[in-house]
């Protein structure tokens, strides 16, 4: 995940169910926790085919590198529309974002 032109994106590879799956159903929503506090975003996934955004996720995480070119087929960046961004902690009330 990274953020690209003011979007969240990520990244992962077409021949995967879970592209698949978005493209069937592009509403989707991740889920992240750090001890007593976590994350919930929510939204649709756009894919993004331009070779820039391929390259700025792939430059973010170079270790992906061996595995994907921004030149492949198989390649895919997606970014967040209509998004919700909830933090949740154990001892504050939720904080929504909304992008």
């Amino acid at each position: 995940m990274d953020i690209f032109e003011g979007k969240l994106y990520i990244q992962t590879g077409k021949v995967k169910d879970v592209s698949r799956q978005i493209q069937a159903n592009p509403k989707v929503e991740i889920c992240a926790c750090d001890g007593d506090q976590w994350l919930r975003v929510t939204g649709r996934l756009i894919r993004d085919d331009r070779v820039e955004a391929k390259k700025h996720l792939l430059d973010k995480y170079p270790e992906l590198q061996g595995m994907y070119s921004p030149y492949d087929d198989n390649t895919e960046v997606l970014y967040f529309e209509d998004a919700t961004a909830v933090f949740y902690s154990f001892t504050e009330e939720p904080r929504v974002i909304r992008f």
